[in-house]
């Protein structure tokens, strides 16, 4: 009985540290695959000249769009050539022309899901200073 309530102490202690951490690593993960979809649109920028729009969406990436001419498009520009899907299992959303940034805005709802909450990892500096860049 003395050993269950140690365990349970030192859970209770420890837990919420390792969840904490756990939830800053689903964050920082979403920032490298915003930071890794950047570069592959960057590239697909170099070879076609222009980002994919709204409606050809990352999937541009991918699949080369019908608009674009076979000699222009060298992708895939993702590696395992699909499209990865934020930490909490939803795909990023993706906007072009962006209303947030020049040229597209990419971003993931984070671990609640709802658009415009302050959790959103976003490839702008949200406002009061807080960047997620």
């Amino acid at each position: 009985m003395l050993v269950v309530t140690i365990i349970g102490i030192l859970l209770a202690i420890v837990g919420p540290n390792l969840f904490g951490r756990a939830e800053k690593a689903k964050i920082t993960a979403a920032k490298v695959q915003i930071d890794s979809i950047k570069t592959a649109l960057s590239h697909f920028e170099i070879d076609v000249g222009r980002v994919p729009s709204t409606q050809e969406g990352l999937k541009a990436l991918i699949e080369k769009p019908s608009e674009v001419f076979e000699d222009e498009w060298d992708g895939p520009y993702l590696a395992e050539g699909k499209l990865p899907k934020d930490p909490w299992k939803q795909e990023f959303i993706y906007k072009s022309p962006g209303e947030h940034s020049k040229y597209f805005d990419i971003y993931s709802l984070g671990k609640d899901r709802q658009e415009g909450t302050d959790d959103d990892i976003v490839n702008w500096e949200k406002e009061g200073g807080t960047a997620t860049k």
